[in-house]
């Protein structure tokens, strides 16, 4: 069985969600740089997609008005946000002061 969306970010561990859309560009570089992330980071951290055009409510919910919006979740809160694409360097530093 698989965790809900909200058991995932009540992790105690950082949870990254992306909140994307398959026609976004820049969501497509963020892609490729979470993908260099999450071998960097292993299982400090967690890193999860969301697709705001499959998932409006989710997308309503966190106020998410332009993609790639990433979020750091911690035990269930938000603790970063950012819009737009950063540096591979930028996104683990900031996971791991999450840690």
């Amino acid at each position: 069985m698989s965790k809900s969306f909200k058991d995932i970010i009540s992790d105690s561990k950082p949870t990254l969600v992306d909140f994307f859309a398959e026609w976004c560009g820049p969501c497509k570089t963020l892609k490729l740089i979470l993908e260099d992330v999450k071998t960097e980071i292993g299982s400090k951290a967690s890193i999860i997609k969301v697709d705001v055009d499959k998932n409006p409510a989710a997308a309503q919910k966190f106020q998410i008005r332009g993609v790639p919006t990433m979020i750091i979740f911690k035990n269930g809160k938000p603790v970063w946000r950012q819009s737009g694409v950063l540096p591979k360097n930028e996104i683990v530093r900031i996971l791991k002061s999450f840690s």
